[in-house]
């Protein structure tokens, strides 16, 4: 049994089929924007069969269903428009990835309007029947930049009205790419900080923002790869059941997809190799901590080994062996000399070495020539 349609929310590392769907779509709103290149009308249906007549008496309508909480008027208008009833069952299935199916001269589109909060995608499903006199769109919820198309078609701005019906499908295309752009931009914002945080302070908190990065351009691309392929579809196969116009404008589109899908392959990419320089930056630091440590085990080594050999305390008077500087009278202050003379020794093999900051001049000297 499918499920209703809802405005999809998924976290990153999720696909499009494991959204929430929110409970009950609401009720089924008609409206209706009809024109030609001289006149708009809009008009509230509140049965479907009276779409028919406005088909009729307009060359070119654009229907709008808002919610899909009544399915029976849903197919009402399925069987005014002859629609397949194969893509009736997609407008009402939550799961469906943007995709482009053509049935004679009617074309089914389904695409999502993508917002991101920092955290989460949220994908609200669109579903567009249309040819070149008709426009139908199905929304789960409302989507506000519908609202803006039928103030365009009001106010015929861009001369609008001239164009067909199938010129809206372009249009809807073109503000779901745009809206797609401000969050590139947003993942390129957070790698440019993440990248001078794993570079000045790595933590495991940048690990996991950078591995969360990731995860959500990788839900962006799984949104833009069907999409390209849906529209690159719909120029192939749509033979002259698209205006030349539409065609024109949809490779426009078409190549905006393209840079879309090209920067979060790049962005994606990046993410990796933050990675890498996160985990280097970590591996630098361990092994400058472990420098440290062991210039200073090696520096007191031979006092601690000295320290431990006067401290055996052997009694020298059964044996003339036994330990005769405790008989000295410069015996202690001999003892700490000889420390401070292995230490320094020490501290100067490794300066020679190049271990304690800048290599000594002789060595300097060697490398320029």
């Amino acid at each position: 049994m499918k499920q209703q349609v809802g405005t999809m929310h998924f976290r990153p590392g999720s696909h499009a089929g494991e959204s929430l769907v929110k409970e009950g779509a609401g009720t089924t709103k008609i409206s209706v924007t009809a024109y030609d290149a001289s006149a708009e009308h809009e008009e509230i249906v509140e049965d479907p069969a009276q779409l028919m007549s406005i088909v009729q008496q307009w060359p070119r309508v654009w229907i709008r269903i808002e919610g899909l909480g009544e399915p029976e008027k849903i197919k009402a208008i399925g069987k005014i428009f002859d629609f397949h009833h194969l893509a009736l069952e997609d407008v009402l299935e939550s799961q469906i990835r943007a995709k482009m199916e053509q049935f004679d001269k009617t074309f089914f589109l389904v695409a999502h309007f993508l917002a991101y909060d920092g955290t989460r995608f949220n994908a609200n499903q669109l579903s567009v029947f249309f040819g070149k006199n008709f426009f139908v769109t199905f929304e789960c919820e409302k989507i506000e930049a519908l609202d803006h198309l039928q103030d365009r078609i009001k106010r015929n701005i861009a001369n609008i009205r001239s164009q067909t019906a199938d010129y809206l499908a372009y249009v809807v295309l073109d503000m779901l790419v745009d809206r797609i752009f401000p969050i590139i931009d947003q993942f390129s914002e957070k790698l440019e900080q993440l990248e001078e945080v794993v570079v000045d302070d790595p933590s495991r908190n940048t690990m996991t923002q950078i591995h969360a990065t990731k995860r959500e351009l990788l839900v962006l691309r799984r949104e833009i790869w069907p999409l390209r392929e849906a529209v690159n579809g719909l120029l192939r196969d749509s033979g002259d059941a698209l205006s030349p116009e539409t065609k024109i404008h949809l490779r426009d589109c078409y190549d905006e997809i393209v840079r879309l899908l090209d920067f979060s392959e790049t962005y994606r990419e990046l993410g990796a190799d933050l990675m890498d320089v996160y985990l280097s930056s970590v591996s630098n630091r361990l092994n400058e901590v472990m420098k440290v440590l062991t210039i200073l085990t090696t520096i007191f080594a031979p006092p601690t080994l000295i320290a431990g050999i006067y401290g055996m305390n052997f009694n020298n008077h059964i044996s003339p062996y036994n330990m005769p500087e405790y008989d000295w009278y410069y015996g202690y202050p001999y003892a700490i000399v000889l420390m401070i003379v292995t230490s320094l020794s020490i501290v100067f093999l490794l300066w020679s070495m190049g271990w304690l900051g800048a290599p000594p001049p002789w060595k300097r000297d060697k490398n320029k020539s």
